[in-house]
């Protein structure tokens, strides 16, 4: 079974190295405290048995040094059986020198047992065996032992509490494994479920800000068509009266009066325009036709000049368009894209304080493997955008105006217009110099 985590044997394996070095551990200290127990129940061994606990415990602590290397940990279950077994072979030799059946010290070989079972991650076939050699290491003892073996008393009575820890340690060995892949599978749902959870999230966020900039756009279509109606024909009288009057010879006799003239004639000139930009949201096509139809760059960035103008008062905006800028896509989206670029860029300026404010925006086509890609950058000589939030500038809701000023969606749903015109919109900055945005349109020349 694998996960977002890597496989379940990958996993285990390092659950596995962590528990070895633990219990390898422990088991150093506890063989050292035993010191006091050599001390308490045979003082005439005392020197021998401190001596056989420091080299085992020695044993033990190269182990744990080899589990730091690759190899180590490749073969964490075969070190972990043997740094086990060096404690049972140090107690059975003990018993031998003592007692014999009557060692107190075979306790020490249940607790191994029972200890392997419960608190390290074995598995069943690796516990089982251990049982069997620690019985194995504990006849052996008994048998070189001076008293020999008695099928009967001490020796019988040890072996049966040792064959009982070795079949119960067996059980939780079996059980402790089952849970521990129980566990590692509700791990690896739990993650699938958040990744799917956060990919929807994702969608729906997408979603969401489609559909406001959606209804954005009808609002504003709804509105630009019934401007058109309203506004033309006013416009058109007024055109045609201040035309008349420039003729006039009245007029032309005054240098005052024809410079109002031209004034009020430029001003008009200039509602006309932004009413044909309108024009563009008020006749959008709804299917998606709009996507392969031919516009000029040139003009998509001209209308988006004009309609945010106000917001770029004192704003210096430089255009540089190299080669054929016929493309193909939905032109009113385009414009909202570009709207959304330059007036972001203006108002981080005047926010900041820019002296000199500028903004350059370049279009050339491309050339080799690439000539059939408009490329287009918009860049500002701004505060820049920071590190830390230049990779999320276009997440859906993420904003670093302050409260009411914007919902963070405009760059989210720019991205979203490039992507479905073939290309990608990306963002570099140097922070307290400028920031650049630059996406690709297809060209009209060059048909997908």
């Amino acid at each position: 079974m694998t996960g977002r985590g890597g496989s379940y044997a990958s996993v285990l394996r390092a659950y596995r190295l962590r528990f070895s070095r633990g219990g390898a551990f422990t088991a150093i200290a506890l063989i050292l405290l035993g010191t006091g127990l050599d001390y308490s129940l045979y003082p005439a061994h005392q020197l021998e048995f401190a001596l056989a606990r420091v080299a085992t415990a020695a044993v033990l602590f190269g182990v744990v040094l080899a589990m730091r290397n690759p190899w180590g940990e490749r073969n964490v279950q075969s070190l972990t059986f043997c740094w086990l077994l060096a404690p049972q072979l140090m107690i059975a030799w003990m018993i031998q020198q003592t007692e014999g059946a009557n060692s107190i010290y075979y306790a020490g070989l249940n607790l191994a047992v029972f200890a392997s079972g419960i608190a390290l991650p074995f598995s069943l076939w690796q516990n089982l065996s251990l049982g069997g050699l620690t019985y194995l290491s504990y006849f052996v003892a008994c048998y070189l032992h001076p008293a020999g073996v008695q099928w009967a008393g001490a020796f019988a009575v040890n072996s049966m509490f040792l064959v009982f820890t070795a079949i119960a340690s067996a059980v939780c060995t079996f059980y402790n494994e089952q849970a521990r892949f129980m566990l590692y599978r509700l791990k690896a749902e739990l993650a699938d479920n958040n990744a799917q959870l956060e990919a929807t999230n994702r969608d729906l966020a997408e979603i969401k800000g489609q559909m406001l900039q959606q209804e954005k756009m009808a609002a504003l279509g709804t509105l630009a068509a019934g401007l058109l109606h309203e506004v033309n024909n006013p416009v058109n009288y007024c055109m045609m009266a201040i035309d008349v009057a420039i003729e006039d010879p009245a007029a032309r006799a005054s240098e005052l009066v024809s410079e109002c003239l031209a004034d009020a004639k430029q001003g008009m000139q200039r509602v006309q325009h932004i009413v044909s930009d309108l024009k563009t949201f008020a006749y959008r096509k709804q299917d998606a036709d709009h996507y392969s139809a031919r516009f000029m760059f040139e003009r998509a960035l001209d209308s988006a000049v004009r309609l945010v103008s106000h917001e770029t008062k004192g704003v210096r905006i430089r255009r540089e368009l190299r080669g054929d800028t016929m493309v193909r896509g939905d032109e009113a989206a385009i414009i909202g894209v570009l709207i959304n670029l330059i007036s972001n860029a203006a108002l981080a300026m005047r926010k900041h304080g820019t002296a000199d404010p500028a903004i350059d925006i370049v279009a050339e086509a491309g050339s080799g493997a690439a000539a059939e890609r408009l490329r287009v950058s918009v860049r500002d000589n701004g505060p820049g955008i920071l590190p830390e939030h230049l990779g999320r500038v276009f997440e859906p809701f993420f904003t670093t105006r302050e409260v009411g000023q914007g919902l963070g969606l405009g760059l989210s749903i720019s991205y979203s217009v490039v992507q479905r015109h073939g290309g990608t919109l990306v963002a570099d900055s140097a922070v307290g110099f400028w920031t650049q945005f630059t996406f690709d349109l297809p060209c009209a020349a060059h048909p997908s």
